[in-house]
């Protein structure tokens, strides 16, 4: 894409995490993405199939652009300990930072068809990758309890920093989501040990 391409691209992806957290994925119409994002309702679909084609690719672009602060974030951790922590740091903090982007995560997600459930899974799949690795770091360092399952461990520390994150939107946001990050961790690290 050309950087003006890309530009509108992203104002819409934009638009469309605002429109969504306000309205819900199912009250919000392509008219109001377009007019949030200053744009045609007709330049939608130069760019997108259809309203389910912009929350995937939001979830795949947003998604993606967290992953890759993650990996970077665990390839600078000197100890499987350090990545993990690093991990909930910026799951929390980012979401923390992005309330509107957080929202359609964390609600609009569980109200989606299952065929868009799907394809957001894989723009997760990564996500739970580098915490499988991270689990496997970790064991090899002997700092992990050895024979770990590392399919079920990724999913359950996936879930409750999910959980913790969900929590904390349906509260109100009336507590620090960052606040979390060492209680988290701490649990965590706890069930980890050998």
């Amino acid at each position: 894409m050309t950087s003006k391409k890309m530009n509108k691209f992203e104002l819409i992806l934009d638009a469309a995490v605002k429109v969504f957290a306000e309205n819900g994925y199912h009250g919000s119409q392509v008219s109001k993405i377009a007019k949030e994002a200053g744009v045609a309702d007709g330049t939608i679909y130069l760019y997108f199939k259809n309203k389910e084609d912009i929350l995937v690719s939001l979830f795949r672009e947003r998604l993606g652009e967290l992953v890759g602060k993650f990996e970077a974030s665990a390839r600078e951790s000197a100890t499987a300990d350090e990545a993990l922590r690093r991990i909930c740091e910026l799951h929390y903090t980012e979401l923390e930072q992005n309330p509107t982007l957080a929202y359609v995560t964390q609600i609009e997600l569980r109200q989606s068809s299952l065929e868009l459930r799907k394809a957001i899974g894989q723009a997760l799949k990564p996500y739970i990758d580098l915490i499988e690795n991270v689990l496997v770091k970790g064991m090899d360092e002997g700092t992990f309890r050895a024979g770990t399952d590392v399919k079920l461990t990724r999913l359950l520390i996936f879930g409750a920093m999910d959980e913790v994150v969900t929590s904390w939107l349906i509260s109100g946001r009336k507590y620090s989501l960052s606040g979390q990050i060492e209680n988290t961790v701490s649990f965590f690290l706890r069930a980890l040990k050998p």
